[in-house]
């Protein structure tokens, strides 16, 4: 996967292009983190309680996915298999900048999801915590 050139040189000063990714623990798709982004998710995920069931699955499921990755000169990173079967990646993908990282796609997918979200949008309304945000 090449990362366009807008972020190519943000993530090869940012980081020297090393970035991280990991599963969404709840869409089909992946978490591509800057590293130092990731070791700051890392340490908070590292400090939960073992003994939560539920945190226990949060440290596995994105610790556990983990993989280190690194932008080669033309700005493409290696995508493990593991990690493209679980957002079932084939050759039309989304790349989502989300700020302090990115998320990964399935064309399709993405779509679809987007689709979803604009429409629960519409039904729900807007937050009242979203009221006073200027668009």
């Amino acid at each position: 996967m090449a990362f366009p050139s807008r972020y190519r040189d943000r993530l090869m000063g940012l980081c020297e292009g090393e970035v991280v990714a990991t599963i969404d623990y709840e869409s089909p798709c992946l978490m591509l983190y800057p590293l130092p982004e990731w070791e700051v998710l890392e340490q908070q995920l590292v400090k939960l309680p073992t003994l939560n069931p539920q945190a226990r699955r949060l440290q596995r499921l994105l610790i556990g996915h983990a993989h280190d990755l690194q932008l080669d000169g033309s700005g493409r990173v290696l995508l493990p298999q593991p990690l493209r079967d679980y957002a079932d990646l084939n050759k039309k993908i989304v790349l989502v900048g989300q700020v302090h990282r990115f998320e990964l796609w399935d064309a399709d997918a993405w779509e679809q999801a987007r689709t979803d979200w604009l429409q629960e949008a519409r039904e729900e309304g807007t937050p009242e915590e979203l009221g006073g945000l200027t668009l």
